[in-house]
């Protein structure tokens, strides 16, 4: 029998670096489909917290996820990658030095990156402040000749049943004080919405549990309306799937609902729309007032906080409602 050294040679590989949030990994999806088609053949490695592993998985563009992640957002002290270095390796985490010497002491063959003064050897696109997360990292993989389309981002339907389908999505946690607004607005809306006969439930993650019990007692939610302690994201993905519309803060569970064709009215400040709202579609309301605010801020940004309940419900009431049982999309 002949010997082929082809079937026998190691496959390639295409190490992606974004060890950041759900939002951010979601966001990200229009440039990882891109990358997969640009490379069919390699192992695409996705370096990003262990826990978005499900996340990763559905994209559909991911072969495995490598655990990496570091406090407030950071850039990785080091990355477990073994075996040969990587064929390619793809900086979608940041725009400076850090980012890039990390995945520089791999050793890949190839390096894909935002220029920066602090890597001069790396020869990419100029960084944008400002600019939209999506638009962002299409426009890095094309400048290097990747097809990317930034409206690439949804996810398939999940197989798990929805627990509340139809209800109106209430998640009133943010990654930061600067992005959540007041739990009793949240609850006028939620009051407002019951009494006009809707379901309402709450979600949260696994360190808001006080912020969603504060939220569900002001608006009297039965126990089963609540989804506190960060549910497995099967249930939490067929949750915001199977909803009316889902109401929050610019958070990770935003972005989802966008990946899901679901409507949507996110509460924006202190970062405008402009960075990360969803594409202008009807299904999808941004609500801003200005101006830009300090997003590392310890108390509700201003321009939250000139949003108002009726405001919401207006923007809801705006929304449109989709047949039963037909997908948005």
């Amino acid at each position: 029998m002949r010997h082929d050294p082809a079937a026998s040679a190691p496959r390639a590989r295409l190490l992606v670096l974004r060890a950041l949030g759900l939002g951010d990994l979601l966001a990200g999806i229009p440039a990882l489909r891109a990358l997969r088609r640009e490379y069919p053949g390699h192992e695409l490695v996705l370096a990003a917290p262990a826990g978005l592993a499900p996340v990763a998985e559905a994209t559909g563009a991911v072969d495995r996820l490598l655990p990496a992640s570091a406090p407030s957002r950071a850039v990785p002290r080091a990355l477990d990658w073994t075996g040969p270095p990587p064929d390619v390796a793809v900086d979608l985490h940041g725009n400076g030095p850090p980012s890039h010497r990390l995945l520089q002491n791999l050793r890949p063959s190839r390096l894909l990156a935002f220029a920066h003064p602090g890597t001069p050897e790396i020869e990419g696109p100029p960084w944008h402040a400002g600019e939209h997360e999506r638009d962002r990292w299409c426009r890095l993989l094309r400048w290097y000749g990747i097809d990317a389309d930034p409206a690439d981002l949804l996810l398939p339907r999940p197989h798990t049943a929805s627990p509340a389908p139809g209800a109106v999505v209430l998640h009133p946690g943010a990654g930061a004080p600067a992005r959540c607004w007041p739990v009793e607005r949240y609850a006028a809306v939620a009051t407002a919405l019951r009494t006009r006969g809707r379901r309402v439930v709450v979600t949260g993650g696994a360190d808001e549990g006080d912020l969603v019990a504060r939220l569900a007692k002001r608006a009297g939610l039965p126990d089963t309306d609540v989804f506190a302690g960060g549910p497995p994201f099967d249930r939490l993905s067929a949750l915001v799937a199977g909803a009316a519309a889902l109401v929050s803060g610019d958070t990770g569970l935003a972005h989802l609902a966008v990946a899901h064709a679901t409507p949507t009215v996110t509460l924006f400040g202190p970062v405008p729309p402009s960075q990360w709202g969803p594409p202008a579609r009807p299904c999808h309301i941004a609500l801003w007032h200005g101006p830009r605010g300090d997003p590392h801020a310890d108390r509700p940004d201003p321009a939250l906080l000139r949003i108002t309940p009726d405001e919401v419900l207006r923007a809801l009431d705006r929304l449109p409602v989709p047949l039963e049982g037909q997908d948005p999309r």
